[in-house]
């Protein structure tokens, strides 16, 4: 299975015969597309149906509510476009430049739009963000923090805080410039954030 559709069924209900990996595919990419074309309000299971050509039922079989469906579809993009360092890429430090640098661009396009509006989208239907950081946020953030607290124990990364306040102050800090525009994020500063904060060894 392809990682982003591995990553997309965490925490997805598991009734009834395996999904079909072409389906949950077409589903989740027509409920991405549909939320960068029309909006969110315009995204409902009705019309997701009728562009991936799938019957309703078979969506909630595999989706308990909209909003599950919305943020798997954001994870299946984000897998793709985002996809987790390999260790193959290098130092800790450098797996972190990369991929900070490509979230800042990211922002910048139909992605930061749709994550936001995704976020927004739990806080108002369900008081929180928590379904979208269990279903999303959760997995992503548990790697790269292991991925900081790995460059901490092999001595590439001279910060000693702890990893999990590394990594917010990483990616808050990218996502509050986004959320109110206080100063451009480009990949350069995603990098130059990155070294400020983890500290790498020369």
């Amino acid at each position: 299975m392809a990682k982003g559709t591995s990553e997309a069924a965490e925490g997805a209900p598991r009734r009834g015969r395996p999904r079909s990996i072409e389906t949950a595919n077409a589903i989740l990419e027509s409920a991405y597309a549909l939320m960068a074309a029309t909006g969110l309000a315009a995204t409902t299971i009705d019309a997701v149906a009728r562009h991936s050509n799938v019957s309703k039922m078979t969506i909630y079989k595999w989706w308990s509510s909209r909003e599950a469906l919305l943020i798997d579809a954001f994870l299946h993009h984000a897998a793709q476009m985002l996809p987790l360092p390999p260790v193959s890429a290098g130092t800790a430090a450098a797996r972190a430049r990369g991929h900070a640098a490509a979230y800042a661009e990211a922002l910048q396009g139909e992605f930061g739009k749709v994550q936001l509006a995704v976020i927004s989208e739990c806080i108002s239907k369900t008081g929180s963000a928590e379904l979208f950081y269990a279903r999303y946020l959760q997995f992503r953030r548990g790697t790269l923090v292991e991925m900081i607290a790995a460059g901490q124990r092999d001595g590439s990364i001279l910060a000693e805080a702890p990893p999990e306040d590394l990594y917010d102050a990483i990616y808050g800090s990218l996502f509050y410039r986004y959320i109110f525009g206080i100063a451009p994020i480009t990949p350069a500063y995603a990098r130059h954030l990155v070294d400020l904060v983890l500290r790498p060894k020369a």
